[in-house]
């Protein structure tokens, strides 16, 4: 008797996990179906590097002026529900955009999509804070890792459809059924496995405690700030690989479309190596060291890619800017969510939020940098995010004894 009511506890624990685990996977998938195809939607709609950049930053000022309304509907839908309904109308947004027959509408439809992605965006990290605390231990690390796994899964996806010579349309109707099937039924399970309201305040870490009071009030904010900017460093090196590798490597590297989608699967799949293997890492050595080295292997890695830029050479550069970063944003989260003085949520939305603006402010600076000088040098944002980071990280906590 004793071992079935324990057992049934750990059962629901992991099956919730599981079902997180697939939420995090469509997320990062259904929007790598389309990230590969940026070249050809580029040159089907006859626009400059300048234009293409304004165009794909819809996406993240979509998912701004959203973002803030999803700590609302989480708290009335409930996480799961808010994650799932935000991945269908993500891949609707997605296909969308892949058909769009102008700049105009492929930008309005990013728009919208870039607004369901936020929504899910905090969604499923509330839904996969409450099954951390189940666990009592980090594992927010590992669902990002399965989100990179995703994202690697829909650049494979996408590389696949091209190589077979699938139209944009049928690819991107295909990807869509699928992923939203799959977050449905992950939805049942969490609702299954994880009932009720999101909000359960986050543990306050020992070190966190005791900062009440306007000097640490003054503290919070400092820290909050320094989170933002630590995540948006993440971001900023992310969209490098979602807008830019691709086309990078086929334009100035001259490598065939199937080609060049490797600098993105190389940037995402490196992510998840360094995701897998975060949790580890940061029990050892603590999150400050990891972040640390990591904006160092970020800055060289890049950097030396762009400095001799030959293709096998910046494949493994935005590798080693992927797996540089891996750990930058659920760090930053975690954070967020455990200070002081907050509402239940408050600290993980700001900062899903705020960090939303790499995402926004990149393309469009990118973009106008590489119609002057061009993408080598636009590209030189990822080394420059790693210098941010070494800089920043002593936010982070630092290994505990």
């Amino acid at each position: 008797m004793t071992v079935d009511t324990e057992t049934r506890p750990l059962l629901a624990a992991r099956h919730a996990r599981a079902a997180v685990a697939v939420l995090f996977f469509t997320n990062g998938a259904l929007f790598a179906n389309l990230l590969p195809r940026y070249p050809q939607i580029k040159e089907d709609l006859a626009i400059g590097n300048g234009a293409y950049g304004l165009a794909v930053a819809a996406f993240p000022a979509g998912a701004i002026t959203a973002g803030l309304a999803a700590g609302v509907l989480v708290r009335r839908m409930g996480s799961a529900r808010v994650a799932a309904l935000g991945t269908l109308l993500t891949g609707a947004g997605i296909l969308a955009a892949g058909l769009a027959p102008s700049v105009a509408l492929f930008a309005t439809a990013l728009f919208l999509a870039g607004a369901m992605d936020a929504l899910t965006d905090v969604a499923q990290n509330a839904h996969g804070l409450r099954v951390q605390r189940l666990y009592g231990r980090s594992i927010l690390n590992s669902f990002h890792a399965v989100w990179s796994i995703g994202a690697v899964t829909g650049g494979l996806m996408a590389a696949g459809a091209m190589a077979l010579g699938l139209s944009l349309g049928v690819h991107l109707a295909v990807a869509a059924v699928v992923l939203v099937a799959a977050a449905g039924a992950a939805l049942r399970f969490c609702l299954f496995c994880l009932p009720g309201p999101d909000n359960e305040p986050e543990e306050t870490g020992p070190e966190r405690r005791g900062t009440e009071g306007a000097r640490g009030t003054s503290r919070v904010g400092f820290v909050l700030a320094a989170l933002v900017l630590i995540a948006t460093a993440g971001t900023l090196v992310e969209d490098a690989g979602n807008s830019w590798a691709a086309l990078y490597l086929s334009d100035a590297l001259h490598a065939s479309a199937a080609l060049a989608a490797w600098g993105f699967i190389a940037l995402v799949g490196a992510q998840f190596i360094g995701r897998i293997i975060g949790d580890r890492l940061v029990d050892r050595f603590g999150q400050r060291a990891v972040a640390r080295a990591g904006g160092l292997i970020t800055a060289v890695g890049m950097g030396l890619a762009l400095a001799v830029p030959t293709l096998p050479g910046t494949v493994l550069g935005f590798a080693l800017a992927g797996f540089g970063v891996a750990t930058l944003v659920p760090a930053a989260m975690h954070e967020a969510d455990a200070l002081p003085g907050l509402k239940p949520g408050s600290g993980l939305t700001i900062v899903s939020w705020l960090m939303r603006l790499g995402f926004l402010l990149s393309p469009p600076i990118v973009g106008q940098v590489a119609d002057a000088a061009g993408l080598r040098t636009g590209l030189l944002v990822i080394p420059a995010a790693g210098v941010l980071v070494v800089l920043l990280a002593g936010v982070l906590r630092a290994r505990r004894d």
